[in-house]
């Protein structure tokens, strides 16, 4: 138990959609022979994820949703809490705060989408279900968006902590991606493409599976600081003293040459004291030199 931690969230959620998918996806092709649901349309061949969903395991579906989303709603929750709580790298300024809020929002955006669009489903709210699946794709990736424009600015400010560049990194492939294939997703969709659409769908909602893993690199750095000892400072002047204390340590760990030596800073003690008393010497004999030509310069005035 003793490295279990948050980061459980990303992980229950990731294998919940991955199993959902597959246990879908499965059921057409292998139970079902491929069958064409009421829902598809009249040259359509391959079912969207929603077709699969409307039919005989809604139920499978609907609960995959839901639990998908609650686990990945206490992922985000649970960032935002453990960087409130030094756990992780703080938010220390407001522009930092601000778009983790926002982060938050619009992945429950994305969460009422996903929950909603899986029980009212293609075949019988079509128009309520196409309205869900819009707020859960805007919703999650305007989400990724703020996830990274914060995770830029911290790691900014925090260059010590390789997990905020590699976090940042992954969520803006994901963004970039998902941005890309939700575009033609929507295209071949309207242009009554719809075999490509389903694949571009089932594309996608895959990709989504590692965007949730990609929550345990966030959280799993908590382990670390479960001792109050090790935890960040919640000022931004803490934050840079530690960092410049780190930079420090650092340092000096790999260039253990530059410390002073204990023989060397006597000797160094020892030539200074020297020095000091023999340029006190000679500031007196100048001054003294000083004061005879200023007093012959008097008689010979006088």
């Amino acid at each position: 138990m003793r490295y279990l931690s948050y980061w459980v969230f990303p992980i229950i959620s990731g294998l919940m959609w991955l199993a959902t998918l597959l246990g879908l996806l499965l059921h057409w092709i292998v139970d079902a022979h491929r069958v064409k649901y009421a829902s598809m349309q009249g040259d359509q061949t391959i079912a969207y994820i929603s077709d699969v969903g409307a039919s005989e395991l809604k139920p499978l579906f609907v609960a995959g949703c839901i639990i998908t989303t609650v686990f990945l709603d206490l992922s985000f929750g649970s960032d935002r809490w453990l960087r409130h709580r030094g756990r992780l790298v703080p938010n220390t300024s407001t522009g930092e705060k601000v778009l983790s809020g926002l982060t938050i929002f619009f992945a429950v955006v994305g969460t009422v989408g996903l929950a909603c669009l899986s029980g009212f489903d293609t075949l019988r709210y079509p128009r309520l279900h196409n309205i869900f699946l819009l707020l859960f794709i805007v919703g999650y990736l305007l989400s990724a968006i703020f996830i990274c424009w914060e995770y830029q600015r911290l790691g900014k400010k925090n260059h010590q902590h390789r997990v905020l560049r590699i976090s940042f990194w992954i969520k803006l492939l994901f963004v970039i991606v998902e941005l890309l294939l939700a575009i033609a997703f929507v295209v071949t969709n309207f242009r009554g493409l719809y075999n490509a659409a389903a694949i571009l769908e089932w594309v996608i909602a895959f990709i989504f599976s590692f965007y949730i893993f990609s929550f345990f690199v966030d959280l799993y750095p908590a382990v670390a600081t479960r001792n109050a000892a090790n935890r960040y400072s919640l000022s931004s002047n803490g934050a840079h003293r530690q960092q410049h204390q780190h930079m420090e340590e650092t340092y000096y760990a790999t260039h253990p040459s530059v410390l002073p030596h204990p023989h060397d800073t006597q000797d160094s003690q020892r030539t200074l004291t020297a020095n000091g008393g023999r340029n006190q010497h000679v500031n007196n004999a100048v001054a003294a030199a000083e004061h005879q030509k200023m007093m012959r310069r008097g008689h010979a005035d006088f």
